[in-house]
Order: C-alpha cells, then sequence, then structure tokens
C-alpha cells in the first residue's frame, strides 16, 4: 500500500510530455511519408524515373542532415518549447507547398524546405525526454513517442490513397501538411521544463531528476563546440550507430510501397493492409524495445549493459530480412519485413537514449544533431545505391533481384554498427563538460 501512495503521489504528468512528442513524430512522419505512397502516380504525370526519384529523395536527406546540426545547436540553446514549434511550423508548410510543384525541381525543393523544417523533432523530443524522465525510464519513453514514427506509417497507406483516390494527389500534400498546427496549439499550452511546469508535484519533480542530474544544466547557456563534440569518443559511437542504420530505415518509408507494386502487383490507389501490418509492428517494437532497456536497468543491471545487451538482440533480429529473396509468399515478405522493421524502431528507441545515457543534458540536442546528420548523410548515399541499382536490374528486367541485394545490405548493418559503437564506447561513460 505505502508504494502504491508513493507512486500516486509521483504523479503522470511526464507522460503527458510524452503525449506530445508522439504526436509530433506522428505528423513528422505522415508528412515525410505522403511522397512514396504518391511515387507511382506522380511517376506517371512527370515521368520519372527511379533516379529522378531518388534526386528527389536525396534532397530531402540532403536538406535534413544540415538541418539536423542547426536545430541541434539551435535547440540547446533557445529551448525545447521555441525551438519545436519553430520546427513544425516550418515543415508543416513545406508540405503543404508540395501541391504548388510542377516539375521535378519543384519537388525537390520542397521536399528540401520539408527536410530544414523536420530536422528540429528528434533533437527537440530527445531533449524534452531528458528534461523529463530519469535515466531509467528514458528509452521506454522514448520507444513510446518514437513509435509516433510507426502511427504515421500506419496511417499513410489508409488516409493518402484514399485522399488521391477522391480529391488528388495535390490535396494528399496539403490535407497532412495542416495537421502539424493543429498540434502546435497543445504543445504551446502544455509544455514547460519541470521547473517551470505548475502542473506537476513536488514528488514528480523529486523522481524526475532521482539520477541526480540537476535541471540548473538546462540553464546553461554555454555552447559547447563542435570541434569539443568531435572530440570525443562517445560522440563517435553515436555517430556511426546512426550513420549505418538510419538508411535502412528511409529505404523502408520511401521503397517498400514501390517495392510492394513491382514485385507484388500492389495498387497503392486503395488503402493497403501489407504495410499498415509492416508499420503495426513497428510499433510494437518500439515500445517494446524501449520497455526492454528500461526494465533491465530497473532489474538492476547497468545502465550500458542493459543497453547494449538489448541493441545486440535488435540487430540480431534484422538479419532475417535477408531471406526475403527466397520467399514467393507475400505474407512470409510481410513477416520478415515487419520483424526487421519492428527491430530497427527498437534499436532507434534504445539507440537515441544512449545519447542522453553518455552526455549532459545541455549537449544532448547538439549530439542527437550530429548524429541525425551522419545518419541523413547515409540516407543521401543509400538512395544513390539503390536508385543506380534498381534502374540497373529494372533495365534488365528484374528488378526483384535489386530488391534482394537491398534487402541483405539492409540485414547485416546493424551488426556493423553494434560492433562499431562497441568500439567506441564499451562501457558508454558520461562525458564530462
Amino acid at each position: 500500500m505505502k508504494n502504491k501512495n508513493i507512486k500516486a503521489s509521483i504523479g503522470n504528468y511526464r507522460w503527458v510530455i510524452v503525449a506530445l512528442l508522439f504526436f509530433a513524430t506522428t505528423i513528422n512522419y505522415l508528412d515525410r511519408q505522403v511522397l512514396g505512397f504518391l511515387k507511382p502516380e506522380l511517376e506517371k504525370e512527370f515521368g520519372w524515373t527511379e533516379t529522378d526519384y531518388s534526386n528527389v529523395v536525396m534532397s530531402f536527406s540532403a536538406a535534413y542532415a544540415i538541418g539536423l546540426l542547426f536545430f541541434g545547436r539551435f535547440i540547446d540553446f533557445i529551448g525545447t518549447k521555441m525551438g519545436y514549434a519553430i520546427s513544425i511550423i516550418a515543415w508543416s508548410i513545406a508540405a503543404i507547398f508540395h501541391a504548388a510543384a510542377k516539375s521535378t525541381l519543384g519537388f525537390g525543393i520542397a521536399r528540401a524546405s520539408l527536410g530544414l523544417g523536420e530536422a528540429g523533432n528528434f533533437p527537440a523530443a530527445i531533449k524534452s525526454v531528458a528534461e523529463w524522465f530519469p535515466k531509467k525510464e528514458r528509452a521506454l519513453a522514448t520507444g513510446i513517442f518514437n513509435s509516433g514514427a510507426n502511427v504515421g506509417a500506419v496511417v499513410a497507406p489508409i488516409m493518402v490513397p484514399w485522399i488521391l483516390g477522391v480529391y488528388g494527389w495535390q490535396e494528399a500534400f496539403i490535407i497532412t501538411g495542416a495537421i502539424g498546427f493543429i498540434w502546435l496549439i497543445f504543445w504551446w499550452i502544455y509544455y514547460e521544463i519541470p521547473s517551470k511546469q505548475k502542473r506537476i508535484s513536488q514528488a514528480e519533480y523529486e523522481y524526475i531528476h532521482s539520477d541526480n542530474e540537476a535541471e540548473t544544466d538546462l540553464n546553461d547557456k554555454t555552447q559547447v563546440s563542435w570541434l569539443r563534440l568531435f572530440s570525443i569518443r562517445q560522440t563517435w559511437a553515436f555517430v556511426f550507430g546512426k550513420l549505418l542504420t538510419d538508411p535502412v530505415w528511409w529505404f523502408f518509408l520511401f521503397w517498400l510501397p514501390s517495392y510492394f507494386a513491382t514485385t507484388f502487383q500492389l495498387d497503392f490507389k486503395k488503402p493497403n493492409i501489407h504495410l499498415a501490418i509492416v508499420y503495426t509492428a513497428t510499433t510494437i517494437g518500439s515500445i517494446g524495445g524501449g520497455y526492454l532497456s528500461s526494465y533491465l536497468i530497473k532489474k538492476g543491471w547497468v545502465i550500458y549493459k542493459a543497453r547494449k545487451v538489448s541493441m545486440l538482440i535488435f540487430a540480431l533480429c534484422v538479419v532475417p530480412i535477408t531471406t526475403a529473396q527466397f520467399a514467393n509468399n507475400i505474407w512470409v515478405v510481410v513477416a520478415l519485413i515487419s520483424l526487421a522493421a519492428a527491430a530497427h524502431q527498437a534499436w532507434s528507441a534504445n539507440i537515441f537514449t544512449t545519447a542522453s545515457d553518455m552526455f549532459p543534458k545541455k549537449a544532448i540536442s547538439s549530439v542527437v544533431g550530429i548524429g541525425g546528420m551522419a545518419g541523413s548523410v547515409g540516407g543521401i548515399l543509400f538512395p544513390l545505391l539503390v536508385g543506380q541499382l534498381l534502374d540497373s536490374y529494372k533495365a534488365a528486367g528484374n528488378i526483384t533481384a535489386g530488391y534482394n541485394i537491398l534487402f541483405t545490405i539492409c540485414g547485416l548493418a546493424y551488426l556493423l554498427a553494434w560492433v562499431v559503437m562497441h568500439f567506441f564506447a564499451p562501457k558508454m561513460e558520461q562525458v564530462k563538460l
């Protein structure tokens, strides 16, 4: 009874913050994924090749990389409340302006603008989690808000084809882009850092800081130089972890609709259950992945060991996607891709949390921005390979073989990332800045 009373006194306002982060991330991924579901329609209207589409995707990736570096540092300086608001305003306007594009160049400009704005989401969200949660709960909180990416991906296969069929591709961009402005109202009303938030009890405030991380760090506006951050091994652990695995998720987002359309002749002008299943599985992976390491920590495991073991398990779960090339049944392929995509999101929930494990709060957004930029660089380079490979195999009349090679690369990327991260930060020691 005593423990129940303690838990009741602690309060749950921090989970309201997670809900806000969850919906922002849902909108973020819905806006970025609209293009993938409109790809078959836009290919016909604008005469795109796979390489043309890759270039449009690459423009997003390049701008996203630059934006991450900028927003990471900007949010550390200006704070999460204002930084997140500026980010979602920028990307929502950019999403809507896709409807005005009249050429491939126009789509490239719109995608680049979207990338710049969307880059603020994860630096702000990860910093918000660090502000509101002790380390033992951060992976779970991150997993929950990060599952918004999957919900956005579940909604997109149903919502976007319906809007396309009823209204047209321009309206698909306008309607989805406008949702961000609704979220902004709730963010501005409900978000403040714990020391300024009047809706929480003293018990919850003390619980948030129970791992002895002082909130005064948030008020320290001293900028940690990029040169200093790049001289730290833990930074490179995070950088390579993102560089090697982020492109896989982007591949799932931007090419899975095309893969199922060309390999299994799915019609994406109709709501689609196959991709909905894939992205529903990723929701389970994201929350489950965050729960696993948090559970191990609460059971007494050292933080770095709980993160490392969890991430190794998730890396191994991606490997079976290499066998997709031997499956002729669409549901077997859906199962393999679902496992890999779910494992990616479980990995993602934990790798984001390693940044807050290793760095003080005042530098978290900057580190997340640097790592996110590295992941986006991979997102720039990988689509080049994807486009050229698929065009080559399409010309040879066997585009499925190109996808098989890509699935093999995806299946091995996480094990390589885990090994490299372990080399740079074996025990994920806390950095003193």
